[in-house]
């Protein structure tokens, strides 16, 4: 690891025209290779928080760039009224890839769009006007997603109603599944992975059950699998992982790479109650997004990422638990590891060391998102790094 301590000052306010509502990292990323980011001063900077869990194939793969210059050459866009090869491929490919029971997918822009079009679907073909979240979820800044997100009403949620009822169930309390998830829910949704709450691992025992109860009560399970979904826990989905089939699953983030896509997967059941407009979108399935789709899955595949994705993710819990960090929860490479001290100060000492990690909601929780090509060098440099760091 560099002695150099990098010169880590306050990002400038040169970029008046933009909204300022974004916390920002003191550094200006200039270009990015594999792993690494290099700032404007032309330092490196080791990146293991992936842009939010996006950049699963590490930053100017070949694969992916050269399957987004074709399709740019061929035909950049066209809406879902014309049929284009490059779509079906990207959907065939997707839901063969899940390992899962589902019939179709429908892609979209977002993870939290992903979201609306699930709940929405769950709403009208069960008839019913409540959900039911699990507290800590985040699934997105829209009306219906930051419904369901725990704590968006009375922190920036800004609508004056939520669209549907919505209750919460305690993170692995099966026994208030019940009392919560009645005949009059339309559906559960849940990250089997809690994300933006710091890596929190939901665990089999509590999917299933809420796959059980579900069946009994005939409400739809959503898995939000936004930030675990794509390889990002060592299987192709969390529900692999666990062994537990929601009837929507809806994914973004490491899908696309970088280039704005997301998807929901449809159970048969699900996938039959559509009809003829019952959903839209204009640049959902857009052909340079289904090029970056089918880029993402083909590397996973020949590159053998879910393999390394293991491999990584348990060197990284066997050798970084020292220094400030006491312990480690998640999944894959969706790591949280829990702090003596606030998150904060140890990811801006680390950002000094050349090494960029995020934070959670929990502010006792560092978390790491990096992209499937780490390798065990990089992850030395921050078991380095931390070691010397104060607990």
């Amino acid at each position: 690891m560099p002695k150099k301590k990098l010169a880590i000052t306050a990002a400038q306010a040169t970029h008046d025209f933009l909204a300022p509502v974004f916390a920002q990292y003191p550094i200006e990323v200039a270009s990015a290779s594999g792993v690494w980011l290099t700032n404007s001063r032309g330092e490196r900077v080791l990146d293991l928080y992936g842009g939010h869990a996006v950049a699963a194939l590490g930053y100017a793969h070949e694969g992916w760039m050269a399957a987004l210059a074709r399709q740019a050459q061929s035909c950049q866009f066209q809406s879902n009224a014309v049929v284009m090869q490059v779509r079906e491929r990207a959907a065939r490919r997707l839901v063969r890839f899940s390992r899962l029971p589902f019939a179709s997918a429908f892609f979209v822009n977002s993870g939290a769009e992903a979201n609306e079009n699930a709940l929405k679907i769950a709403l009208r073909t069960t008839a019913r006007s409540h959900v039911v979240a699990v507290e800590g979820g985040f699934h997105g800044r829209t009306a219906a997603a930051g419904a369901v997100t725990w704590g968006a009403q009375s922190r920036w949620y800004g609508f004056p109603r939520t669209p549907f009822e919505v209750s919460f169930i305690p993170r692995r309390e099966v026994a208030a599944i019940a009392a919560q998830v009645t005949r009059d829910t339309a559906a559960v949704i849940v990250e089997p992975v809690q994300g933006v709450a710091g890596a929190v691992d939901l665990g089999a025992a509590f999917l299933g059950a809420l796959r059980v109860r579900c069946d009994e009560v005939g409400a739809l399970l959503i898995f939000d699998e936004v930030q675990s979904g794509v390889g990002r826990t060592g299987e192709p989905f969390a529900a692999n992982l666990y062994g537990v089939r929601p009837d929507m699953l809806t994914t973004a983030k490491a899908l696309g790479n970088g280039f704005p896509c997301a998807a929901l997967l449809m159970s048969p059941l699900v996938a039959a109650s559509l009809k003829q407009e019952s959903l839209g979108t204009t640049f959902g399935g857009g052909p340079m997004a289904c090029a970056a789709i089918n880029a993402v899955l083909a590397a996973i595949k020949e590159q053998k990422l879910l393999e390394r994705v293991k491999r990584i993710g348990a060197y990284i819990r066997s050798t970084c638990v020292l220094g400030p960090v006491t312990g480690h929860q998640g999944a894959g490479l969706l790591i949280g590891l829990r702090t003596t001290r606030p998150a904060k100060e140890i990811q801006a000492e680390l950002l000094e060391c050349g090494i960029l990690t995020g934070t959670s909601s929990d502010p006792q929780v560092l978390r790491l998102l990096p992209p499937f090509i780490l390798e065990e060098q990089h992850v030395d440099m921050l078991r380095d790094a931390l070691r010397d760091l104060p607990a």
